[in-house]
């Protein structure tokens, strides 16, 4: 991505999370104790720049060519992680999720994180365990009311117990996704991520987008009494790009 691009997607992320119609809209979800901006979901609907950028092929044309179909967007969002003391995302696996709470029936679902702010292993940056995607790890417990409005803020119920995080770090180690502002990292959606709090000075802003298969629509969830919102879990299968 060149530098220009890049100055343009920050130009309007900033005015996303500055925009006070923003902040009152559901689809933005705020730190749990500072309070400040910490997700805002379904950029490419709040934003035409997003939305371009969801469309290039250099983004959907890659996930076309993993996934062998065409693709929609089934969720996309800003993440802003400002320095000193932005919260993480604990570890998990986003298809646990998707199956049980949005029905997706099959792994036929890919996501890119593409940096907007520089990426360093000290700024709270995205870690991944490579190859944990081969083995689905199911979650014990039923699956809160509401789930989505406390597990966006801080995530508790849908996270694996200790012991299987142990034995997925063993066997496949832990990487981080590094990088200036403008790099991309894509991973499957049953691999196991997470990331730490921003107690650093410097910023760390990253949009993402999941792209899943055309073929792969969500039925009715597998193990929630009800779906997600569509802002979460889309319910527009028009393929992009």
């Amino acid at each position: 991505m060149t530098a220009d691009e890049v100055v343009t997607l920050r130009t309007e992320l900033d005015r996303l999370v500055t925009d006070p119609a923003v902040r009152q809209d559901e689809r933005a979800i705020v730190e749990p104790h500072s309070r400040e901006i910490r997700s805002v979901f379904e950029v490419h609907r709040f934003s035409e720049v997003f939305a371009a950028l969801a469309a290039d092929p250099r983004v959907a044309g890659r996930a076309r060519q993993i996934l062998g179909s065409d693709v929609y967007v089934h969720q996309s969002r800003v993440n802003v992680k400002p320095g000193f003391g932005a919260s993480g995302f604990y570890w998990h696996s986003d298809f646990e999720t998707w199956h049980a709470e949005d029905g997706l029936p099959q792994m036929r679902t890919v996501s890119v994180s593409i940096a907007l702010t520089a990426n360093y292993a000290t700024n709270g940056s995205l870690m991944i365990m490579p190859g944990s995607h081969r083995t689905f790890l199911g979650c014990a417990g039923a699956t809160p009311k509401d789930n989505y409005k406390q597990s966006l803020q801080m995530q508790d119920a849908g996270t694996p117990s200790h012991e299987a995080l142990g034995t997925f770090a063993d066997a496949c180690g832990i990487r981080q996704f590094t990088g200036p502002a403008g790099s991309a990292t894509w991973f499957d959606c049953n691999a196991m991520h997470g990331s730490g709090d921003n107690i650093t000075p410097y910023p760390r802003s990253n949009v993402f987008f999941v792209f899943n298969s055309v073929e792969n629509r969500p039925e009715a969830p597998f193990a929630a009494p009800v779906r997600r919102p569509s802002f979460i879990a889309s319910r527009e299968f028009t393929p992009v790009g």
